[in-house]
């Protein structure tokens, strides 16, 4: 990020801060530059997505709609997960791993934010906070939001935009209403590294922000040429509004050319959908064909770039050599695209992107035209640019911008004030934002804001003891008469807890606010905080271990019947991964805190008790094993006659054994502690145990009594 103090200020932001950001600039300053710097040096784990597949390939993530699995089409916002199932908006069902990358996400980036519409960016909010915070727009997920909102707008159909209406003011994604309720600093790039002459770009300032007036106007026609030929080898790209446009060009110059026709096959392996192909899958290219390269040169001499125009002067079936503009000669090899995922390594439990397809083929294009929107990042030398049907917001800019030069840059048509497209919403949106900036002041205050909301939500322990409530009411509705000293721990830990850990926490989140406050320059590294923080987490770790494992040692428990297990483990699942993921944190911490180390300890630990709802889906099993002729051993707190219980499993198996019966016919589990803690002398007594009746008395009632007697 060197000499670019806009640029070094997004990205302290975004390492040491957990402010959203939407960084924008004008064309050829560097956005896509900075994304990638990001992501090789920020330890922060981060998705990229991209509205379109060709952008998502670009900026080295994926697209928006197959990460999140949103289907396409209108959005309606605050319809509720269930009206939205019904609309077929959000059947999403993500992977486990999938979940666990959501899960343990720190910050999203959504690259060419200016196309992504309102409603898009809600859908993505909901599916966030499923699997995060609930309470938080996008789920407290960090977001960088990258685009020039003075380039293309959203696409949106008639039919859809009269859906949408009744709740968006517009397409824009500034009117998403989850991004309304976040907090959010824009921060703009300045430097321009595409033009460097005043003049040009004096004139696109002018054109980006609605000052166009008649000297910008009559500038701009400078550059109209009737009835203009480029030179052969001069490599100028024609620029149209529409897609038809370009595809008439670009065959009718094709088929003009004599000689062979070539058609070069992509290799396409595993999975690369074809709305993300960068290029043809079957490649036409005849000699003399103008072309454009697709992709940066990987190779080490960096001969082409993306956007880079030249000339076919040879091509057989296995060669191709270009002619740029100065007269270099390029052998073309073919390049490979990858279309990546993203899973979590099982070592590092970092999120990784991996690989799930490629796309080999000539990174070429034929390229007498483009249209505008698929011009969208690219760079040329010379272009001719055909604007007059221009017919949305940013067309015309983003056209002009694409060009390095004022002298390299042709008008097919004079450009009227018709063809300036400016949506006032956009004025009014870009006036409000880049007059509020931040600066290092701001900077500094969120460094120090985040590293407290950290601190203190490490000592926050509301989650748990919501989940400890849960779980006691799951308890008492289902076990009572089974367990009722069961019932009673889990009543008197719930209230223990509050009071010991909970509101103790609290105390301790007020008196780290307190210190953190007084050292507004050094709380990173001040000696009496990070004391306080490892002492605390210390005497946490105690407690929390202390209420915890009776419990979870009074769980190991036989729940025969089905609702009653299900809704009984639910609860005791989700309250032991709560109490995972904040031991685990609070161990990480015990030995020094700070905002990486908590943000790595706290996502592991998100993935780490994936192991603890495993250990209790294998309880869960092990306790349905009944109704299948196989017991478990469970705990015998409360019951008052262990031995007699384990001679009554005994009796119990033999018989279910020589009858081949489910365990429960022969004689349910509430049946047997009821025998065991009542020790009945006669069958009056065993029709009075709740689970047997007259049948259970006839059949085995005598055997019963006398396994009782014995016992006794």
């Amino acid at each position: 990020m060197n000499e670019n103090p806009e640029a070094d200020l997004a990205f302290n932001f975004l390492q040491n801060t957990g402010t959203n950001i939407f960084l924008t600039g004008k064309a050829g300053t560097g956005k896509t530059t900075f994304l990638k710097k990001l992501k090789e040096s920020s330890p922060k784990r981060m998705i990229v997505v991209a509205p379109t597949g060709v952008a998502a390939i670009n900026a080295g993530g994926v697209t928006i709609h197959s990460f999140f699995q949103i289907p396409f089409g209108p959005y309606i916002p605050s319809s509720g997960e269930k009206n939205n199932q019904q609309q077929g908006g959000m059947q999403n069902k993500f992977s486990k791993d999938k979940i666990n990358i959501i899960r343990s996400m720190d910050l999203l980036v959504i690259d060419e934010i200016s196309m992504v519409r309102a409603d898009l960016l809600d859908a993505v909010s909901d599916v966030l906070k499923r699997y995060k915070d609930r309470n938080k727009p996008f789920g407290g997920v960090q977001l960088l939001l990258i685009g020039d909102i003075q380039q293309l707008a959203p696409v949106v159909k008639e039919e859809e935009w009269n859906l949408l209406k009744e709740h968006y003011d517009s397409t824009f994604f500034f009117n998403s209403k989850a991004l309304r309720e976040s907090h959010y600093l824009c921060i703009e790039l300045k430097h321009v590294y595409r033009q460097d002459d005043p003049v040009f770009v004096s004139l696109l300032n002018n054109i980006r922000e609605n000052h166009f007036d008649d000297n910008t106007l009559e500038q701009l026609n400078r550059r109209y040429i009737p009835g203009f030929r480029p030179k052969e080898g001069d490599g100028y790209i024609t620029l149209t509004t529409h897609n038809y446009l370009a595809q008439q060009i670009n065959n009718r110059k094709l088929e003009e050319l004599p000689g062979r026709l070539y058609i070069f096959d992509a290799e396409i392996k595993d999975d690369f959908p074809a709305y993300s192909y960068p290029t043809d899958e079957k490649l036409e290219l005849r000699c003399g064909a103008q072309v454009m390269f697709v992709k940066n040169d990987s190779s080490a001499e960096k001969r082409y770039y993306n956007g880079k125009i030249g000339k076919i002067v040879f091509i057989n079936s296995s060669k191709i050599l270009v002619s740029d503009e100065f007269g270099h000669e390029i052998n073309v090899e073919k390049e490979t695209w990858e279309n990546v995922k993203y899973t979590i390594d099982p070592d590092t439990q970092e999120i990784t992107e991996t690989l799930s397809g490629t796309f080999k083929q000539y990174p070429l294009k034929t390229a007498w035209a483009i249209t505008i929107h698929k011009s969208q990042g690219l760079t040329f030398e010379h272009a001719v640019i055909d604007a007059s049907s221009a017919f949305s917001h940013g067309q015309v800019y983003v056209a002009l911008s694409r060009c390095k030069t004022l002298q390299g840059l042709v008008l097919s048509k004079p450009v009227t004030r018709n063809a300036m497209i400016n949506d006032l919403r956009i004025q009014d949106f870009t006036s409000g934002i880049l007059n509020n900036c931040p600066g290092l002041e701001a900077l500094r205050e969120a460094q120090r804001s985040y590293f407290l909301e950290l601190a203190v939500e490490l000592f926050q322990f509301g989650s748990i003891q919501y989940r400890l409530q849960y779980a006691s009411q799951a308890v008492y509705a289902h076990l009572q008469r089974l367990y009722p000293e069961m019932c009673n721990l889990y009543t008197a830990t719930q209230n223990d807890f509050r009071t010991e850990v909970t509101e103790v926490g609290e105390r301790f989140r007020q008196q780290l606010t307190r210190l953190i406050a007084r050292c507004p320059d050094t709380y990173q590294e001040d000696a009496v905080i990070q004391e306080r923080i490892q002492k605390g987490s210390d005497y946490f770790i105690r407690e929390i271990v202390k209420f915890w494992m009776p419990l979870f040692k009074s769980s190991r428990t036989e729940i025969e019947n089905k609702e009653a297990r299900k809704a009984v483990t639910r609860a005791i699942n989700n309250l032991a991964e709560e109490i995972q993921v904040k031991l685990q944190t609070l161990r990480a911490c015990s030995e020094g805190f700070s905002v990486v180390r908590y943000l790595s300890a706290k996502a592991k630990a998100t993935l780490n008790c994936q192991d603890t709802v495993s250990a209790r889906k294998k309880f869960e099993k092990a306790s349905s094993s009944s109704s299948k002729g196989k017991e478990t051993t469970i705990d015998t707190t409360y019951i008052k006659n262990a031995a007699l219980y384990e001679e009554l499993k005994k009796w119990r198996e033999k018989k279910a054994a020589e009858r081949d019966l489910p365990l429960y016919t022969v004689l349910r589990q509430r049946a047997m502690i009821g025998i065991t803690n009542i020790l009945p002398a006669g069958n009056k007594e065993l029709l009075a145990i709740p689970g047997i009746g007259k049948k259970i008395v006839e059949v085995y009632g005598k055997e019963l009594l006398e396994i009782v007697e014995r016992y006794k």
